[in-house]
């Protein structure tokens, strides 16, 4: 198809269009000033200026043309081909192959923005010859020099680049140069490979002085599932090792009937190896083997899982490191109405140590090992009624099996108890309109429970070993639970009464909600520690409350006050985001807890941010502080510079922490990234344009 201003026919065989000429062949569109068709040779010269796109992300502009009728093969003198808008290849000249190949010679390779006439990019790559396959999409450049304000940086005979439309090609990725204290001054070179469409290959050689390192991370996609490896191995001479290393392996994949199979693996050589070379901030590797099922009414969970403590306080013998559980819990829909639950779970976990006493005085017995069955079934239905309360009945019948062993201090081994618990439920949601449309909604709630249960020796699960309900929180997520434990292996007892009140609005800019709870009991649960805010016959008082706004304010917070308002625990986040600000903030407030181990007040400050300044420049800041110390215990600062061609970033941090195999450690690190040459670099808020204004 040819459109122009004007058309006209000289004999038999040549056609002239002069005036916006259009020509359309498939999804090959030319846009010209003068075309001239030859029918015997079948060629189009062309008079530019010209454009010539392929439906896709391949553009081709030039001053002269020779092509087939095709648009597919020919020749285009002083050529620009752009690639995803990103890429701009200039060149001397173009000879188009078969509509996918373009040969360009004498080239300018660059994604900066130009704008005067022969004006020199921040960076740009010139070679001889450059070859794009828009199939294989990759471009392969001949005799490449990198410049940068036009001062050569590095040559290669040949180099192979990824075009801006290629999702993942084989080829270096942005190398990086960070000096860290005990490390030095290093540099980390990726090499990515690319093994078929579902598998690839990872190798960063990580070097300098002191050390040599090789990273790994290996992807494999399967038809129903994934796995990921991430791995290094090292040889430094600070450590005292003579070779260090971790492996972290991951994987998940659906099987037959819904159910789900996944594994998190976690190796390390030495406790401080992780934190040296910035690997993860772990305290404890959780490695785990599940299976897991989960629906409307089902929730299903086989897990083994291996913990091992990086911690220079906790000894592995001695904390429980094999733990192996299955639980299912499941609802169903009776013909009387409500709804009938029942749960039913095994949980065994064990110590390496075979002391049976407590031979390193941390108030745990050394190699105490437990296993518990427990079974529970309950029902509960709840109804309106015309004046706007809602009401709630449930009843749960509980019964738990315990044996202990390896564990001199106990005289109760073997345990095991029936435990019914009732409740009645009440809440009285109010609501209103205010005069700007926002909805207001206050609702008081209260719960009247009742446990029972004793074993035939009149004992309670209170006399066996607290493993797993050692740490137990107070929040408004359990307020009206039967049982506020973090496990099965304990149950609270008697008569308590639990209410609170819920305050919400919901507006056109923002919306808030505040929340009040407390509890009293008939008789005073010893298990719990002091911290959690339910010891006593009367619970601390829970206070929490959040509040989003639409320029990107949130705030959320919970705390705990005890008969004198002071505090047991406090948590509060908060952050802030727009098109240049973004904040995220941190406090939390842990009082003094023999019994969770923690003899001294603690409080921390976490505060990490960024602040778009210009259009182009960003600062970064990170910072904890100690608060209970009055020290900073990490802190760093950097500065990003980012344009639609360039994006490079100085950062410093330090560490301030040190124990027996950790210490203290500064980081200084400098990226320069080439941006363009991946789909996954464009953001046009970056970008220069010839008449930029402030930002």
């Amino acid at each position: 198809m040819l459109l122009a201003d004007s058309v006209f026919l000289r004999g038999n065989s040549i056609l002239t269009a002069t005036g916006n000429v259009e020509a359309i062949s498939g999804e090959a569109v030319l846009t010209a000033s003068k075309i001239v068709y030859n029918s015997v040779t079948d060629q189009i010269t062309i008079t530019g200026p010209i454009t010539v796109t392929d439906g896709g992300a391949v553009e081709i502009f030039a001053d002269f043309a020779e092509l087939d009728s095709a648009l597919q093969n020919g020749l285009l003198t002083s050529a620009r081909l752009v690639l995803d808008q990103q890429v701009e290849l200039q060149a001397d000249s173009i000879q188009r192959i078969d509509g996918t190949v373009s040969e360009l010679n004498t080239v300018q390779v660059t994604s900066c923005n130009t704008c005067a006439e022969g004006e020199t990019p921040l960076w740009y790559i010139r070679a001889k010859k450059v070859t794009h396959d828009a199939e294989d999409k990759k471009l392969l450049l001949e005799e490449a020099q990198l410049r940068i304000l036009d001062v050569p940086v590095f040559y290669l005979p040949r180099m192979r680049l990824p075009d801006p439309t290629q999702d993942r090609a084989t080829g270096f990725l942005i190398p990086s140069i960070q000096q860290r204290s005990r490390i030095g001054l290093a540099a980390k070179i990726p090499y990515f490979i690319a093994i078929g469409d579902h598998r690839d290959l990872t190798l960063t050689p990580y070097f300098s002085r002191n050390m040599t390192t090789l990273e790994a991370r290996y992807r494999q996609a399967f038809r129903t599932g994934e796995i990921t490896l991430n791995g290094a191995v090292t040889d430094d001479n600070f450590s005292g090792f003579n070779s260090r290393g971790y492996l972290f392996a991951e994987g998940e994949f659906a099987l037959k009937r819904d159910y789900t199979l996944s594994f998190d693996a976690k190796f390390t050589s030495d406790q401080a190896y992780l934190l040296d070379y910035d690997y993860g901030a772990f305290d404890r590797l959780n490695s785990e083997l599940a299976l897991t099922r989960a629906s409307r009414d089902e929730n299903t969970r086989f897990a083994f899982n291996h913990f091992r403590s990086l911690r220079t306080t906790e000894d592995n013998e001695t904390i429980p490191t094999l733990v192996l559980s299955a639980q299912t819990q499941n609802r169903i829909q009776p013909a009387f109405g409500g709804e009938v639950l029942w749960e039913l779970e095994f949980h065994s976990h064990a110590r390496e140590s075979q002391i049976t006493t407590d031979a390193n005085a941390d108030g745990i017995v050394d190699g105490r090992d437990v296993h518990r069955l427990n079974a529970e079934v309950g029902w509960r239905d709840s109804w309106w009624t015309q004046g706007g309360f809602n009401f709630g009945v449930e009843s749960h019948l509980a019964f738990d099996v315990v044996n202990t062993a390896q564990d001199a201090t106990i005289t109760t081994t073997n345990y095991s108890e029936v435990t019914p618990s009732v409740a009645a439920n009440m809440r009285y949601p109010l609501q209103r309109m205010t005069a700007s449309g926002a909805q207001q909604v206050i609702e008081p709630v209260a719960q009247l429970a009742w446990s029972g249960g004793t074993t035939r020796d009149g004992a309670t699960s209170d006399a066996i070993a607290n493993d797993e309900s050692s740490r137990t929180e107070f929040d408004e997520g359990n307020l009206l639970s039967l049982s506020r434990f973090a496990s099965d292996d304990r149950r609270e007892r008697g008569v308590r009464l639990a209410y609170g009140l819920n305050m919400s609005h919901f507006g056109e800019t923002w919306n808030a909600g505040l929340s009040f709870g407390h509890i009293i009991r008939e008789a005073d649960q010893d298990s719990f520690s002091v911290s959690s805010g339910l010891t006593g016959r009367a619970s601390d008082l829970l206070v929490a409350g959040q509040m989003t706004h639409d320029n990107g304010l949130s705030i959320t917070g919970r705390m705990l006050l005890d008969e004198q308002i002071s505090l047991t625990k406090a948590e509060a986040s908060g952050g802030w985001h727009n098109d240049r600000l973004g904040v995220n903030a941190s406090y939390v407030w842990l009082g003094q807890d023999a019994e969770e181990n923690r003899p001294d007040i603690l409080a921390e400050w976490n505060l990490d941010s960024s602040y778009r300044m210009t259009r182009h420049w960003t600062g970064l800041a990170n910072w904890r502080f100690d608060v209970a110390d009055n020290r900073t215990t990490e802190a760093g600062v950097g500065l990003e510079y980012r344009n639609e061609c360039v994006k490079a970033q100085l950062a410093v941090s330090r560490r301030f922490t040190s124990s027996t195999s950790v210490q203290p450690v500064t980081d200084l690190s400098f990226t320069v990234e080439l941006l363009g040459f991946s789909a996954k670099t464009r953001d046009k808020s970056y970008s220069r344009s010839c008449n930029d204004a402030a930002y």
